[in-house]
């Protein structure tokens, strides 16, 4: 049995398709018999870029407002580190803002 992972990354809502097609090309969204499967929902982000930042929307010191989407999908762990590195690739921010964690669910 394989061990799922949660993942919830957060991207601008001009990104996202490009973005989810990244993850799940990566493995991310398996679930039976089914391949990029995915929850999103819209929300803003809210930043300011520090001195030495290269922030690839608003400028340092200054507090941005950006219309995000947060999506969610469960990735085996075998594809976790496969499916980061395509999300890192695809997300247009520096530093992009992403979480993982175990969930109780074997597949």
């Amino acid at each position: 049995m394989t061990q799922l992972h949660a993942l919830v990354v957060y991207a601008p809502e001009t990104h996202t398709p490009a973005l989810l097609k990244a993850i799940g090309d990566a493995g991310a969204g398996r679930i039976g018999d089914y391949s990029h499967c995915s929850f999103t929902s819209p929300g803003t982000g809210h930043f300011t870029p520090l001195p030495g930042a290269q922030p690839f929307i608003g400028d340092v010191g200054t507090s941005e407002h950006v219309p995000e989407t947060r999506v969610e999908c469960v990735v085996e762990e075998h594809v976790l580190d496969a499916v980061v590195l395509a999300l890192r690739a695809a997300h247009p921010y520096e530093e992009p803002a992403f979480m993982t964690w175990p969930v109780n669910g074997w597949r």
